[in-house]
């Protein structure tokens, strides 16, 4: 389990994930050429959004397991 620090709209939180999910969330951080603030906050939007309510460290797990496929 690794913990980081990061920005989610301008608020300071940290996130704690398996390396292999930050291994997933890295690369696909980089291929989408932005920042991993944004990219996060993007992905904390649409976990907002959504109809299942659940944490972001339980909703990066799910996407990354998604965008693998």
């Amino acid at each position: 389990m690794e913990k980081r620090s990061l920005s989610i709209h301008g608020h300071r939180t940290s996130l704690s994930l398996e390396t292999e999910f930050w291994e997933v969330l890295d690369y696909e951080v980089a291929k989408s050429g932005k920042s991993f603030a944004s990219f996060i906050s993007e992905l904390d939007d649409k976990r907002s959004s959504s109809k299942i309510k659940q944490n972001l460290a339980s909703y990066i797990r799910v996407w990354s397991l998604i965008s693998k496929n």
